[in-house]
């Protein structure tokens, strides 16, 4: 099977209401890695995350990947800050992707349970997915995304309204699966994370992208004064 990856961002605009919310842009991904993407708010991050997923329609310039889109599409998965709930409990909402697949019901609880012993959440099957805490429910959400076996996964913040247990729990969710081959870009504002996680940085500023770099080239000798700015701890202008 062809990789999806690299995928290609050339001269990609993003608009919604006449405002230019990303780009123009150029930006290649590499089929490894482990990109995490920074920038103050308002940066682009999350219209970025979103573009590369194809959830943003791209306005100018053109996204590419190695496979025709639709197939592409098919082979990432996406992890919101806010996690969907369905109103399920919690094996039917980690089920899901797999019956929309054409899974039978026994088939995805099946490999959903198996999920939820990964993430440490099997007690929790037959509770309503509402009743979950925030770091469960953000548990649940990365177990319905690596259900799929995903090539890519894209997470937008995922520990931003997490307590340090749970941010470790999903920080070592996240390392295993990179290490089992998981291509991973994940937007975060927290720069400990960053340091933790990251192979390479995105830095990211008023839509633009203004350093695509190792993560220790990044963080000892940042190229540009923005950076500099923010990892300093700066207001960004």
């Amino acid at each position: 099977m062809v990789a999806i990856y690299p995928i290609n961002l050339d001269g990609v605009e993003v608009r919604r209401s006449g405002k230019c919310l990303l780009g123009p842009l150029d930006l290649t991904l590499a089929p490894e890695g482990f990109t995490i993407v920074m920038g103050p708010n308002g940066a682009g991050k999350s219209t970025l995350l979103k573009t590369l997923h194809g959830m943003e329609r791209v306005r100018g310039g053109t996204r590419t990947w190695a496979v025709p889109e639709t197939e592409a599409l098919k082979r990432q998965a996406f992890v919101f800050q806010t996690p969907v709930v369905m109103r399920r409990t919690v094996l039917d909402n980690v089920a899901y992707p797999l019956t929309l697949r054409g899974l039978s019901k026994r088939e995805a609880q099946a490999a959903a349970q198996g999920w939820l012993s990964v993430v440490g959440l099997s007690k929790a099957a037959a509770q309503r997915a509402s009743d979950l805490s925030g770091g469960e429910r953000q548990k649940m959400a990365l177990a319905r995304a690596l259900i799929t076996e995903p090539e890519v996964l894209l997470l937008d913040e995922p520990c931003a309204n997490l307590d340090g247990q749970a941010t470790r729990e999903i920080e070592s969710l996240l390392l295993d699966a990179h290490k089992n081959g998981m291509r991973i870009v994940m937007a975060t504002h927290d720069h400990g994370q960053a340091r933790r996680l990251a192979s390479e940085v995105l830095f990211l500023h008023k839509g633009k992208l203004l350093e695509q770099t190792p993560a220790p080239q990044f963080f000892e000798t940042p190229q540009t004064p923005e950076a500099k700015a923010f990892i300093a701890g700066d207001i960004v202008a």
